[in-house]
């Protein structure tokens, strides 16, 4: 019987297993354990408490402080210290901080940390993101992260998976953002619970990694364990300018048994928007009322790469607009190295000369935390990944997502908008 990505990667590297099905409970080796600030600090006091004393191999052990930085009060202060403490005494080889880093979601792929046919836990339900590159990758508690960091193993269930098929050549001003919002929209936020989202067909091949990275990145909104995108010549291009070590791919059967196959044709599809106040409320921009907004968020580590950027760049450059007065504008890319990248690239002046204020690699605005936190009815058109109530700010505060040409036509125009207005 065929197997799936995540059942062939999982085995490899099962501890007493050669071959593994879904529903199966095993212990598996990690390639990568990640924290960030806020979770970082359980994970290290768990690690203590465990009485270890060092962690299972410095090279593997990924810290980033992204969430609250830079530190936004004292307590965010006392959380990044514990970490950076920590990374200090255990001489990790890879540290990480505010200046030197970014998202960890864009900071691991881009620096070759994460792999094809790695397997990755993360103290982050966004660590899914990895998928991108061929990793089995996941979130989990803190508790469970400290295990990792002690021991290099931790237990899975091994999950079921569901196979989404994309065929057509998307029109202008589509990404995949609006691929995975799409679905989210057809199967809802818990349609993938605790299964791997394996994505296939012509519209993926033809997808550059930042855009498959945006769509693995959101499995979790759709209740998802992991997802995988293939390993091809996109992957192969991206993965060896970076490789920090070797690595092996792995490649789903044709045989492989599936939950279930969905099969979206993107053609005819217009850019997506998930309304308030639901990833999974999903509904084509033609159909959506144009609401006034009073902020723009472009980034987080959904849409905060250069790539993403540079379509910011490109409607503005074009279009010789600014951004609308009345509208708070917040642009952050997601690391520094794409911070540097937009700066040579002569972004940086344009997004600030045109009105938006650029500020330095954080979630902060995505999470509510800070650098843009909504208040009380206010709405936010926003390339990130969530729109719960009081995601962003304020419960009463109405968070759209859309990808990164809408936001910035938004931006402009001052309410939800598409790009051909201008």
């Amino acid at each position: 019987m065929g197997k799936t990505l995540a059942e062939k990667i999982i085995a490899a590297h099962a501890e007493d297993a050669a071959e593994v099905s879904a529903g199966d409970l095993v212990t598996v080796h990690t390639d990568v354990v990640m924290a960030n600030d806020v979770t970082a600090a359980i994970a290290i006091e768990s690690f203590n408490a465990m009485g270890v004393g060092e962690v299972y191999n410095k090279d593997r052990i990924m810290l980033v402080p992204s969430h609250f930085a830079p530190n936004k009060d004292i307590k965010s202060a006392e959380q990044t210290r514990t970490l950076t403490m920590f990374s200090q005494d255990q001489a990790l080889s890879n540290r990480f901080q505010v200046g030197r880093a970014g998202i960890e979601h864009v900071v691991l792929p881009e620096r070759g940390l994460v792999l094809p046919g790695d397997l990755v836990v993360g103290g982050d339900s966004h660590t899914c993101t990895y998928g991108a590159v061929g990793a089995f990758s996941t979130g989990m508690g803190s508790t469970d992260i400290a295990f990792a960091m002690a021991t290099g193993k931790t237990w899975l269930k091994v999950p079921e998976t569901m196979k989404f098929v994309y065929t057509g050549t998307p029109k202008q001003w589509v990404y995949g953002k609006d691929l995975i919002l799409r679905t989210i929209g057809e199967i809802s936020v818990d349609g993938a619970l605790y299964r791997s989202m394996e994505f296939t067909g012509p519209a993926i091949n033809a997808l550059p990694m930042s855009e498959r990275l945006t769509m693995t990145n959101m499995v979790i909104e759709a209740g998802g364990k992991c997802g995988f995108m293939p390993f091809d010549d996109v992957t192969r291009e991206y993965v060896e300018a970076r490789a920090t070590r070797p690595y092996t791919p792995y490649f789903a059967d044709d045989d492989a048994t599936y939950y279930s196959v969905h099969e979206f044709d993107v053609s005819d599809m217009e850019p997506q928007i998930a309304c308030p106040y639901s990833p999974d409320n999903v509904h084509p921009i033609s159909q959506v009322k144009p609401e006034k907004a009073d902020q723009v968020f472009i980034g987080s580590c959904t849409n905060g790469r250069y790539e993403d950027l540079a379509i910011v760049a490109d409607i503005l450059q074009k279009t010789g607009r600014e951004f609308n007065p009345d509208v708070r504008v917040m642009i952050i890319p997601g690391s520094q190295a794409v911070y540097l990248a937009a700066l040579r690239a002569g972004w940086i002046e344009l997004f600030t000369m045109a009105g938006a204020a650029v500020s330095v690699s954080t979630c902060g605005p995505c999470l509510g935390g800070h650098m843009g936190v909504l208040a009380s009815e206010e709405v936010c058109i926003s390339t990130s990944n969530r729109n719960f109530r009081g995601r962003m700010g304020h419960r009463d505060a109405r968070v759209f997502l859309a990808n990164p040409a809408i936001a910035t036509a938004s931006a402009i125009m001052g309410r939800l908008a598409h790009p051909d207005e201008l």
